[in-house]
Order: C-alpha cells, then structure tokens, then sequence
C-alpha cells in the first residue's frame, strides 16, 4: 500500500517520539544501595582530639599536620535499615594502627523530621582495651541535627574497662551533639557543630579526664562526580586535663585547635 507524503511524515514522527522515550528510560541508571568513600585529612579529630599522637622513644607528635587515610562502605536498604563499616589510620594505642567502625541503623521521617536511630562499634585491632560500643540517635530538621550517642560497653577508648586492667565502667559515658549545615551558594555549604562528652562516674572520679566541650567550624565544596573538598577548625576545651608529656619534655594537648583539610571522593 502507498502512504501519503502526510501519514509518512506523521508515522515519522511518531517513530523518532517512541524512540526518543525508550533511549530515556533504557538510560536511567538504577541507584545502587552499595556506596563507598575515601578520603585523605591533614589530621583526624574524633570528638575535638587527636588521634595520632604516639611518636617514638616515648615522645609524642605535637605537629598540627598529621596525615590519615580513611575510607568505607555503606549498605542502605529502601525500607530504611542500613549497615556500613568505616575505618581510618590511628596512631594513640600501643599495637594498633587502624580504627575499625561497624554501625547498622534505621533512618524514617516523621513530624516532620528525619530520624536516625542504631549502634556503632569502634574496634582497635592488636589493642581492644581501646574498644567501645555505643547505641545513638539523632533527629534533622531546617539544616540542623541533634545527635546524642551513650555508651553501652564497659570499655571506653582505654579509660576504662576490663580489657585495659583498671577495673572501671565507661557505660553511660555520653556525648551530645549539634550541627548546623547551609549551601550559601551552588556547591558551597558552610557548617558548625558543637559537642560535649560526659563520662561515667568511674572515669570521672578516678582518673585525669574531665567533662568537655568540643567544636568544629568550617565548610565544603562539591566539584561533583562525587568528589568533595573541605577545610575545618576543630578543636575542644579543658586540654590540660588531657595532656601528655614525652620523654623529651615536651607535651601534647590532643584537645587544642588544629586547621584540618579533607579531600573525599564518594563512589
């Protein structure tokens, strides 16, 4: 059968229309639940401290510059529930290198508010008096997030605990915290937070460490392809209580302000 010119122009149309509509959807990626990150820091701070601070012959590193290398993976499944494991190179325990994270959780909405409740494991290999376990939560609202995490071991980051021979409890130690995020241009976020770290009585009564505010200030560039480039001021009080003195007389305040760049790609 012969078409006229205006029914081939119109099937025409009609073809490149359909076709255009598979290549779209044929070419939208599904989202895997799988992510990965790396990221290399001029110093690692976990709560205002250092944590590269043995050097050798019973000195310690008093250098605002002390490199790390981090990175892991996350498992974030549709209905909420999520898995993931970070780690990062450490240097403040005897026999170990390495900080090993496990964390699983469950993220939901509601009022309003998105909400963030699990359990996060830290695991020091070839130094597990320094292991420590805490459950937390955490609700974000407007750019804010308020988190509070409370220890459920006994051990605590070598403060206390059977594994470390004092005999104390670092269950219920806590730690609060709030952070503030906004992207005040494309690609630029500006972000604070504040925290604060309550021990447990048996850490509190009976050794040097004391209650203490910490404090981290700066902001973050997406260049995208999920690479990110940030630049912080952390830093935490009360570093007297937490000083150490090496075998050359000079002493370390892991608490005090360090200037921290951080560069991390997201996979």
């Amino acid at each position: 059968m012969q078409l006229e010119p205006t029914r081939i122009a119109t099937l025409a149309a009609l073809l490149t229309v359909s076709t255009s509509a598979l290549a779209q959807t044929a070419a939208a990626p599904e989202t895997s639940p799988i992510t990965a990150n790396v990221t290399l820091t001029t110093n690692y701070k976990f709560r205002g401290q250092d944590q590269d601070v043995l050097g050798s012959n019973g000195n310690f590193k008093t250098s605002s510059v002390k490199p790390a290398i981090q990175g892991g993976f996350d498992y974030a499944h549709e209905s909420g529930f999520y898995i993931g494991n970070w780690n990062s190179s450490v240097n403040w325990l005897d026999g170990n290198s390495i900080e090993m994270d496990v964390y699983g959780g469950y993220k939901f909405k509601g009022g309003g508010i998105d909400w963030d409740v699990g359990t996060l494991g830290y695991i020091y290999p070839g130094a597990t008096q320094g292991n420590t376990w805490e459950i937390y939560g955490s609700g974000s609202i407007a750019g804010f997030t308020l988190k509070y995490s409370h220890t459920v071991s006994d051990d605590y980051f070598n403060w206390a605990g059977a594994k470390g021979g004092s005999g104390l409890s670092g269950r219920n130690t806590g730690y609060l915290n709030l952070g503030y995020g906004i992207e005040v241009i494309p690609k630029l976020t500006l972000k604070a937070a504040v925290g604060y770290t309550f021990f447990a009585s048996d850490i509190k009564d009976n050794t040097t460490a004391e209650n203490y505010y910490d404090y981290n200030v700066g902001a973050s560039y997406d260049f995208g392809a999920g690479l990110a480039l940030g630049a912080y001021v952390q830093g935490a009080n009360k570093g007297s209580a937490f000083e150490v003195t090496g075998a050359d007389g000079k002493t370390l305040n892991p608490n005090k302000a360090r200037f921290i760049v951080a560069l991390t790609k997201t996979l």
